[in-house]
């Protein structure tokens, strides 16, 4: 290996460690090639790619990164394991393969830049993967939700039930309660067109007092008409009278006459 490829492997070693939230270092001694195909087959479910170089190209792209606490576990037959995604899933992988092929001995590691133990590695390895501690997280969340919709559902439950008996003794709705508001409101209906009903004949009111009024005034324009009328007769009897006077006038006057 050249200068150039060396420069090339230190540079993707630091920007591997760089971008991993968890490294595991392990002792692949004994491991063959189609057994680390298949780990890293694995590993890749749990966005982790297992890498093997020297351990001096290592040390300075841990110096380049920061990461001197890595230094410490980089002796004998290393084989790197950079964890992106799942760290419990690695861990678990890594063991797995342990007890499968009697190979991989943890040596140590780092997570969120903190040096970790063998120790701590192998109870990593025991811990749920992320998906099930976020389904236990959300089962623990939804718990109290799903008592408050029961409890809610029991109370209106609850409640619907002791409507419906109230109901069905008559107490609330059925056919009784809509009846008495009817019988109650039916007066009122028969006396709104008794109320309206002076507004409507009061015209004809009016006119049958004027007719009234009419009548009486009609009596007394022809009351001269009636006296002039007794006027005449008494005039016509007056003058027939008169008439009769002279004649008997004439007629004593023809007999006192005829008697001389």
């Amino acid at each position: 290996m050249n200068k150039e490829e060396k420069a090339v492997v230190i540079e993707e070693l630091t920007t591997d460690i760089k971008e991993s939230d968890a490294i595991f270092i392990v002792d692949y001694r004994g491991m063959t090639v189609p057994q680390a195909a298949e780990l890293r087959l694995k590993l890749r479910e749990a966005d982790t790619s297992l890498r093997v170089a020297k351990n001096t190209l290592t040390e300075r792209a841990a110096d380049a990164a920061g990461a001197d606490d890595l230094k410490p576990f980089l002796a004998g037959p290393t084989a790197i394991a950079f964890v992106r995604g799942d760290v419990a899933l690695a861990a678990k992988e890594l063991a797995a393969a342990q007890k499968k092929y009697e190979i991989l001995a943890f040596k140590g590691g780092t997570m969120g830049g903190k040096p970790i133990s063998v120790e701590e590695i192998t109870a990593l390895s025991k811990l749920p993967t992320r998906e099930v501690l976020i389904g236990q997280l959300v089962g623990l969340t939804a718990a109290p939700l799903v008592g408050l919709v029961r409890g809610l559902g029991g109370l209106i439950g609850g409640l619907a039930s002791q409507l419906g008996q109230i109901r069905d003794q008559g107490l609330v709705g059925g056919t009784a309660a809509p009846e008495a508001p009817a019988a109650e409101e039916a007066p009122a209906a028969e006396e709104a067109p008794a109320e309206e009903a002076p507004v409507e004949e009061a015209p004809a009111a009016e006119e049958a007092q004027a007719e009234e009024a009419q009548a009486e005034e009609a009596p007394a324009e022809e009351a001269p008409a009636a006296e002039e009328a007794s006027e005449e007769t008494a005039s016509a009897d007056d003058a027939a009278e008169g008439d009769a006077s002279a004649e008997n006038n004439d007629e004593g006057d023809g007999a006192d006459s005829a008697g001389a």
